[in-house]
């Protein structure tokens, strides 16, 4: 989870230079938004950089990134993409994650990767 400073407004949420780069690791560039050495042109779509910034609507849409915003608690998640979703999958391992056994002590999925594991989930819910 990041914190970054962004401007509300009626027409979206957006995040300036400095803040897009600090949260996404994107940056703009003359030739468009960039990361690492991958640039998505920007041309052709005036609405996506403004004087306010960078509309993060229109940047998960140009990302083909679901967004999921909501204003009045000022929280935004920006999803993986569904090619990123897809290879995950294909790859056929379980992304890493930490928790807390019943002693408090934490455990790493990745501890016991070449393992079998058995994951027991449960929701109150």
């Amino acid at each position: 989870m990041c914190t970054v400073a962004a401007t509300i407004s009626d027409n979206g949420v957006h995040l300036s230079p400095a803040a897009l780069r600090e949260a996404l690791g994107w940056e703009l560039k003359p030739q468009g938004l960039c990361k690492d050495d991958r640039c998505v042109p920007v041309r052709g779509h005036a609405d996506l950089v403004t004087q306010t910034g960078v509309d993060l609507a229109g940047f998960a849409g140009l990302l083909s990134r679901p967004l999921a915003m909501d204003v009045e608690e000022r929280v935004a998640y920006l999803g993986a993409s569904a090619a990123e979703r897809a290879a995950q999958l294909a790859s056929l391992q379980a992304p890493d994650f930490t928790l807390p056994d019943l002693n408090g002590t934490l455990h790493s999925l990745s501890e016991y990767r070449g393992n079998k594991v058995l994951l027991v989930a449960y929701a109150s819910w």
